[in-house]
């Protein structure tokens, strides 16, 4: 399918999905090949190659062994945070991959039992979720570092049989010791787990033995179990099986996890590794994400190995450790050709470097394509991007309930000319439409609801863990036959899809619907802002009215109100002046989630006096309790 263009291809999987993907499907390998692709007989619950039999930790690993490409890189370790490097060949990696699906199995663990996998970015985290895979098991993968009652609701959700943690996780200027958290959660948990399993590291004050018999189970050492272990093969099980359990970001209340299945998942991964990235066996991606993260689990560890690539798991920040330049030195030292990463380590380094200054002592010759998602990227850092680079600079949307692009640039069929600002068109298999309120499809250029025409693809959610009807009303309900994205945005008259935000990101003026993100998009432009955030707060007179807040680039020397008047003009300028722009205050830092997307919903809480609840997933709460009190008066100024 690689060598066909963007709108043959689309077209075939819209026109003939079943035969689209059935042919997809021979990118990997199964036990029993699908004879039908689609099973659509309990809509909207859709299930892909509903007869076939396959195991995704073969399809990762082993079938490259047997091909004879035991030799290839398959995953290069590098932490900036201990100055050190590690490379495993998919002939390596398998074998601890056996060695620990052995010491799973020894704890207990069988296909379809549940392991929640709580690590930092070490190889281990790579390992673990192979190996609970290559056992038919589930693994629900918590972002290292969560606080423990966030680690319990997840326990409790998802009932696991074992606990898989480490001694620790590395941050830039701490060391955040886990196993006192794992421990509070188990006993917070309503639920036992039979095991939990420690990865030691060194210079953690805790060890297994404090430990052991906290919340009930059984705590032993990853390294003596590994010992004793049994290496274990694969363990074949239906395509419709799950996978894995990931809990959506920002999460309120009762967990919200996302189930993805072994057989689509696997195809729709494949599939997008040539088409969407355009990278193949022996080549080099680097996706700087967290496994904790859906693009982790995609791109770091499931897409490139089913692949045949090699992939990077960094350990750092991409600034920081020890600078800006960080994300050069991994590229140049490991010869990446594809790289991903969000928008906001990009205008973090851009805050930092405004010049890339620290790109230009690494070759980057090799670097082909960048790809950015996680939240928008802005027209002004795409520009910066593109310009500094000299290579594609390739936005594309996707979410934690999709697993992977909705819209991209299609870089392994034939690339289409890039628009700043836009994630270029839908990707084959997703039937999107701008719809009001009511469902009916609007105009080009008019902003409205992003929906998903049913079924979804392979390789999206299959719904939520332990409720179909929450997944209904979740995302299902409020357009008949479609998937609510719960993003805004419209599709120009080229076809081209532009995201602008969360739908409650959407403004109202004084009767004029005014997207937040259309008015950062010109605020950005000015040369001193090296990001920013606009949010609605309440307004007597005029329902709501936009209030910005500016984080400038390093060396910046304008004023506070000289930056309001210039910004204000900007978006007179830009948007017009009914977007009535006066409010801006210049900040340190945005509050973020640890993927990089801003908390404007919390900020917009704030500044109209409401009750909110600070996400489990803020990267950190000081940057958020530094803007309260500038949050704060923005519900008493003067309009």
């Amino acid at each position: 399918m690689g060598t066909e263009g963007y709108a043959e291809t689309y077209a075939a999987s819209s026109e003939d999905p079943e035969k689209f993907w059935l042919n997809a499907a021979a990118l990997v390998d199964w036990d029993v090949p699908p004879a039908r692709a689609l099973d659509d007989s309990r809509p909207p619950f859709y299930r892909w190659f509903p007869d076939g039999r396959l195991n995704t930790s073969f399809n990762a690993l082993d079938r490259h062994v047997l091909a004879g490409h035991g030799n290839r890189t398959a995953l290069v370790y590098d932490s900036a945070m201990l100055g050190t490097t590690r490379t495993y060949t998919y002939a390596e990696l398998l074998a601890e991959v056996e060695t620990f699906a052995g010491v799973l199995h020894s704890q207990g663990i069988r296909a379809g039992d549940r392991v929640v996998i709580y690590l930092p970015m070490i190889p281990e985290a790579v390992i673990a979720m192979l190996a609970t895979a290559r056992l038919g098991a589930v693994h629900s993968v918590v972002f290292g570092g969560f606080a423990a009652a966030e680690l319990a609701a997840r326990i409790d959700d998802a009932r696991p049989d074992a606990v898989v943690t480490a001694s620790g996780g590395l941050e830039p200027k701490r060391r955040v010791e886990y196993l006192p958290t794992v421990a509070e959660a188990l006993e917070t948990a309503g639920h036992r787990v039979r095991a939990v399993v420690v990865a030691a590291r060194e210079g953690f004050a805790h060890t297994v033995r404090e430990f052991d018999g906290a919340g009930g189970g059984s705590w032993a050492d990853w390294a003596g179990l590994a010992a004793d272990a049994q290496p274990r093969g694969p363990v074949s099980v239906a395509a419709t099986d799950p996978l894995y359990i990931l809990y959506t970001s920002g999460t309120t209340g009762a967990p919200k996890g996302v189930v993805r299945d072994n057989g689509s998942h696997a195809v729709a991964l494949a599939w997008s590794m040539a088409n969407i990235y355009d990278a193949g066996p022996g080549q080099v991606m680097w996706t700087a994400s967290d496994v904790g993260w859906v693009v982790g689990h995609s791109y770091i560890v499931y897409g490139p190995l089913i692949a045949g690539a090699t992939t990077v798991l960094y350990e750092g920040k991409p600034v920081g450790t020890p600078d800006a330049g960080a994300f050069w030195r991994v590229a140049a030292e490991h010869g990446v050709e594809v790289l991903f990463t969000a928008p906001t380590a990009l205008r973090a380094i851009r805050r930092a470097d405004p010049e890339l200054a620290l790109a230009a002592g690494y070759d980057l010759s090799k670097l082909r394509t960048l790809f950015a998602a996680g939240e928008r990227l802005d027209p002004e850092t795409y520009r910066w991007m593109s310009d500094a680079l000299g290579i594609p600079v390739v936005d594309h949307w996707w979410q934690t309930e999709t697993g992977w692009a909705i819209c991209a640039n299609p870089m392994g069929l034939d690339p289409q000319p890039l628009k700043a600002g836009s994630p270029t068109f839908p990707v084959p298999g997703f039937r999107l439409r701008v719809v009001d309120g009511t469902g009916t499809e609007v105009t080009a250029g008019t902003e409205g609801n992003i929906v998903l025409d049913l079924p979804l693809p392979p390789g999206t959610l299959a719904t939520l863990w332990g409720s179909d009807e929450r997944y209904r009303a979740s995302y299902l309900q409020a357009f008949e036959g479609s998937y609510a994205t719960g993003d805004s945005g419209y599709v120009d008259e080229d076809g081209y899809v532009f995201v602008m935000g969360r739908t409650d990101d959407v403004i109202n003026v004084a009767g004029h619907r005014l997207s937040t993100g259309a008015i950062e998009q010109a605020v950005a432009k000015h040369p001193d802002v090296a990001e920013c955030a606009v949010i609605g707060v309440q307004d007597s007179l005029k329902g709501q009215r936009p209030c910005g807040y500016v984080v400038l680039k390093a060396g910046s020397s304008v004023t506070e109100v000289d930056i309001q008047a210039a910004l204000a003009d900007l978006v007179r300028r830009q948007i017009g002046p009914v977007a009535d722009f006066r409010d801006v205050r210049v900040v340190d830092g945005l509050p973020k989630t640890r993927s990089g997307k801003i908390l404007r919903k919390t900020m917009r809480q704030i500044a109209d006096g409401e009750e909110f609840t600070v996400p489990s997933t803020i990267e950190d709460r000081s940057v958020l309790d530094a803007l309260v009190p500038l949050l704060r008066p923005a519900v008493q100024r003067e309009a």
